[in-house]
């Protein structure tokens, strides 16, 4: 068993070393300001991260397997021992899996039940991934949480996993007296491209008969639209991690169309025809974004010239279970209770406030969590590898104490 081990290493040591010397090359493009909650520690994040993707795109050309593929494995985690608060269960919802976890304590009634999608650009994550969450939220709350395993991109594109978290949460609804939940208690939750999801599920629930109503969602740093990538947030925090710019637009395209072409005129804002653009202004706007947002470096767009080729493969970024920044005010009005959650340095900080102020226009009522030195991802960071993220853990928090709230 050593010597293949040792064989391994022998063939690992020559990429790691291209690997360390691609990402010392791509440090000097990203951006950690001061005001980041931990930047030493972040550093170190972002460091194992631009050494997994240069290795990633090593073993891609070398033909072993794929940069999504690597990237995946390396950001799977380990695999937890039993937690002695918790029952937890791997399941199939409507043929969707799903984790669920169940406190152990005795309940004087029906437990709260929260939905959980993971994010990761709707390409990366799973189960394993955001077990500490899922576990942390379960414990914390009282509550039984249900982790959704939706299909990943680019192999499953858009609605894959849409339609997976939807299928799960139906099931869940049909069936929540087996889970002990109170069907006047459930809320969809989620982070990033979960934060996406949750939004699109709670919206196509709206005036359903059919199921119990949400008693919430819970949208943590989500990505609600792919009409504007130059909103302030975008350019503000446009290199500092875990999510640039690019690759927002980037892993929306996946998600579309299982590739990224257009990346460029996407960004650029090309894709989208001037009529539409007009139409959505009154909604995805900097107009919309309070004043004391734009103190930092914002650049003031460029025209740029709609290219039809473009959108027509991307006309699919109106849709709201897309894009839930674009759903109707008859929808948007009969959302239930809200938690945002945005974080200063980051890029779908925007996304998040416009969100807040659709939904606080329609009447709906929004409890807004804001970390002043959070950014992407923070929330799966909170125990990482070791060492922590004292925002990420205050964000959680807040999560926590909202759900003890209903």
């Amino acid at each position: 068993a050593l010597l293949p081990a040792l064989l391994l290493l022998l063939l690992l040591l020559p990429l790691a070393a291209l690997a360390a010397a691609a990402l010392l090359l791509g440090l000097p493009s990203y951006d950690i300001p001061p005001g980041v909650n931990q930047p030493a520690k972040l550093r170190l994040v972002l460091t194992v991260l631009l050494g997994t993707a240069a290795l990633g795109r090593i073993l891609e050309k070398t033909g072993l397997c794929s940069q999504i593929t690597f990237g995946r494995y390396v950001r799977q985690g380990r695999k937890l021992g039993l937690d002695p608060k918790l029952f937890i269960q791997d399941l199939q919802f409507n043929e969707v899996p799903v984790r669920v976890y169940q406190p152990k304590a005795t309940s004087d009634g029906r437990r709260r039940g929260i939905l959980f999608f993971h994010g990761g650009g709707w390409v990366f994550g799973s189960l394993d991934t955001y077990e500490k969450v899922c576990r942390y939220l379960s414990r914390e709350s009282e509550s039984v949480v249900v982790s959704v395993q939706y299909r990943l991109a680019p192999e499953h594109k858009y609605p894959a996993a849409y339609e997976d978290c939807l299928n799960a949460t139906q099931h869940f609804l049909q069936h929540l007296e087996r889970y002990g939940v109170d069907p006047a208690r459930v809320t969809v939750c989620g982070d990033s491209a979960g934060g996406n999801l949750a939004a699109a599920v709670s919206q196509t629930l709206v005036g359903r008969s059919d199921f119990p109503k949400l008693r919430a969602q819970i949208l943590l740093y989500p990505g609600l639209q792919a009409l504007d990538f130059n909103l302030p947030s975008y350019h503000q925090n446009r290199g500092v991690p875990l999510l640039f710019r690019e690759r927002a637009a980037f892993f929306a395209l996946l998600y579309l169309n299982g590739d990224a072409l257009h990346v460029q005129e996407v960004l650029e804002g090309s894709h989208i025809p001037p009529d539409m653009r007009l139409k959505y202004t009154k909604w995805v706007s900097p107009d919309n974004i309070p004043e004391k947002f734009k103190v930092r470096g914002v650049r003031p767009l460029r025209p740029t010239d709609f290219i039809a080729e473009v959108y027509e493969t991307v006309k699919r970024f109106c849709e709201p279970n897309l894009c839930p920044l674009l759903a109707e005010d008859s929808v948007v009005q009969q959302l239930p209770e809200s938690f945002i959650l945005t974080c200063e340095y980051d890029v779908l900080r925007d996304d998040g406030l416009l969100y807040k102020k659709r939904l606080e226009d329609n009447g709906v009522r929004v409890t807004w969590y804001h970390l002043e030195d959070g950014f992407h991802g923070i929330i799966s960071l909170y125990d990482y590898c070791g060492f922590s993220f004292p925002s990420g853990k205050r964000g959680l928090d807040s999560v926590v104490n909202f759900l003890k709230s209903l």
